[in-house]
C-alpha cells in the first residue's frame, strides 16, 4: 500500500454533463456525495460509475493520431495530468476533500464515433477511468492527486 502523501498529479478541469445544450460544462468546483457529482446527468445513475477521470494521455493520444478533440470530449468529470490507466481497480484516489476507489477502467464507448470514427477503438484502453465515491466533499481545479493504495 502506498503512503497517503504520495502525489503524482494535478486537476486541471473540472466538468458536468447535462442533457441540454451546452452538454458539458466547465466548473472551477464541483461537489461529489455518494451518488456522484452533483449536478451531473449521471448522479445517482450507477454508484459504481459514478465519477469518470480522464488523463491529458487520452488527448495526447487522440491528437498524435491526426484527432481533432477539445478537453471534456472524453465524457470526463475530472481531467487530470497524471496517468491512471493502469492503476488495479480498488485503487483509492484522494483529490481535495474527496475519496475515490477505482471501479472500473472505461470500456468502448460508441458516442465517441461522434468526434471521430476511429477515437473509440483507439482509445479502447486509455479513455478513463469509472470510481465510486468513497468520501464526499469538494474538488477545486489544481487541486493534488494521492495515490491511497488498495
Amino acid at each position: 500500500m502506498l503512503d497517503s502523501k504520495f502525489v503524482v498529479g494535478t486537476v486541471l478541469k473540472l466538468f458536468v454533463s447535462q442533457k441540454e445544450i451546452p452538454y458539458r460544462v466547465e466548473k472551477k468546483i464541483v461537489s461529489i456525495d455518494q451518488n456522484g457529482v452533483i449536478g451531473d446527468k449521471f448522479y445517482a445513475k450507477e454508484p459504481q460509475r459514478s465519477v469518470l477521470i480522464a488523463s491529458t494521455k487520452s488527448y495526447k493520444l487522440a491528437e498524435d493520431n491526426g484527432i481533432d478533440t477539445k478537453e471534456g470530449m472524453l465524457g470526463e468529470n475530472i481531467l487530470i495530468d497524471y496517468n491512471p490507466y493502469d492503476l488495479p481497480v480498488g485503487t483509492k484516489i484522494e483529490i481535495g476533500e474527496v475519496v475515490l476507489e477505482i471501479s472500473q477502467h472505461c470500456t468502448l464507448c460508441k458516442s465517441l464515433t461522434k468526434v471521430d470514427n476511429s477515437l473509440p477503438k483507439l482509445l479502447k484502453n486509455d479513455r478513463g477511468i469509472f470510481a465510486k465515491v468513497i468520501k464526499g466533499g469538494n474538488i477545486s481545479q489544481k487541486d493534488k492527486i494521492k495515490i491511497k493504495g488498495v
